[in-house]
């Protein structure tokens, strides 16, 4: 039997919740890893990298790795690191001009023939220490679904937060003048640790460039809530009430004195209202935490920040906990070449 449920939501600009006082942790990104096969559209994902180290005055790490099936690209970028290198200043100074490639921190990393492409950004992300991967997705949902995407397959394994990008969405870095103009960040949150992490990050960012905040919490259209949540409907009869007052206790006290902080409860399937959401009230990034209460590699057709990633609007940041390694000797052959600074 098909049962429909009507969702329902409410939205609020808050104010802070009095009681104990939630503090503000500012992120710190100092390394940005950014993978590309020096395609086209992999260079718009350049574009977010750039202004990302601009903004942080952090360290461009430009990863080359294509896999065993790719296009052979021309001789001459395949093979000597200063080619490899020379193809990345180029892709650089088309985003800063050349009078500001001095005034970027980068080195160029190359590896080739991969069987695992998703595994070895990882891999590079933890050995390089990189405080953020920024990389682009060609959203192909079909395949996706089935095979998954690098991006998604990166967004499970990192060992620090993922900015995945797509075609055709909303853009807050500018084209030509590589401004970050960011207005309205949503922050999908569960109570999960890594959810934390999400907001903590969009909080960082939303302060930074004086962006609004948008809270979000998705209640299962099922009823299979945590026992938490459960005791409270049934105690106080309104599970929304007691969610709503949840979220405005998570909000950080000083989010309140530099932007608007809008909470809204919503009730259905977590992807599909994360996603309605973001089209309807035009907002610019998704900050969503990588293992919340859905995320499960053993269902088919993928977790909640699958899908997300799949259809979203906008860039998409999956908040991941750092996780830093001593470098290693690769399998592979690395090409490095470091830039003028």
């Amino acid at each position: 039997m098909l049962i429909e449920y009507v969702a329902f939501w409410a939205a609020q600009t808050l104010r802070p919740y009095p009681g104990k006082e939630r503090k503000l942790e500012m992120v710190k990104i100092e390394r940005i890893l950014c993978p590309t096969d020096l395609s086209t559209d992999s260079d718009e994902a350049l574009r977010y990298g750039v202004a990302l180290a601009r903004a942080y005055d952090a360290k461009l790490l430009l990863l080359y790795c294509t896999d065993i099936n790719s296009p052979k690209v021309p001789i001459e970028n395949r093979h000597l690191s200063v080619d490899i290198a020379r193809s990345f200043e180029q892709a650089l100074i088309r985003h800063l001009g050349l009078a500001e490639l001095c005034n970027i921190n980068w080195e160029a990393l190359a590896i080739e023939n991969l069987r695992d492409v998703g595994e070895t950004i990882s891999h590079q992300a933890k050995t390089h220490r990189a405080d953020l991967i920024v990389m682009r997705s060609r959203r192909r949902p079909h395949a996706a679904m089935l095979l998954g995407s690098t991006a998604e397959k990166v967004s499970r394994s990192a060992p620090c937060p993922v900015l995945v990008t797509h075609p055709n969405e909303a853009e807050w870095v500018g084209f030509s003048t590589g401004e970050i103009d960011l207005r309205r960040v949503l922050i999908a949150h569960d109570f999960s640790s890594d959810s934390q992490l999400a907001l903590q990050y969009g909080c960082s960012l939303a302060e930074e460039y004086q962006a609004e905040v948008h809270l979000l919490h998705v209640l299962d259209s099922a009823g299979h809530q945590e026992p938490e949540l459960a005791w409270s409907a049934s105690s106080s009869g309104s599970a929304y009430t007691f969610v709503a007052n949840k979220l405005q206790r998570a909000i950080p006290e000083e989010a309140f004195l530099w932007c608007n902080v809008v909470s809204s409860v919503r009730c259905g399937k977590a992807y599909d209202e994360v996603l309605a959401y973001a089209r309807e009230h035009e907002i610019d990034l998704i900050c969503m935490g990588a293992s919340g209460n859905d995320w499960s590699l053993s269902k088919l057709f993928g977790s909640n920040v699958d899908r997300v990633l799949r259809e979203a609007p906008c860039p998409v940041l999956v908040a991941r906990p750092t996780r830093f390694a001593e470098p290693v000797a690769d399998d592979v052959v690395e090409t490095k070449a470091t830039a003028r600074k």
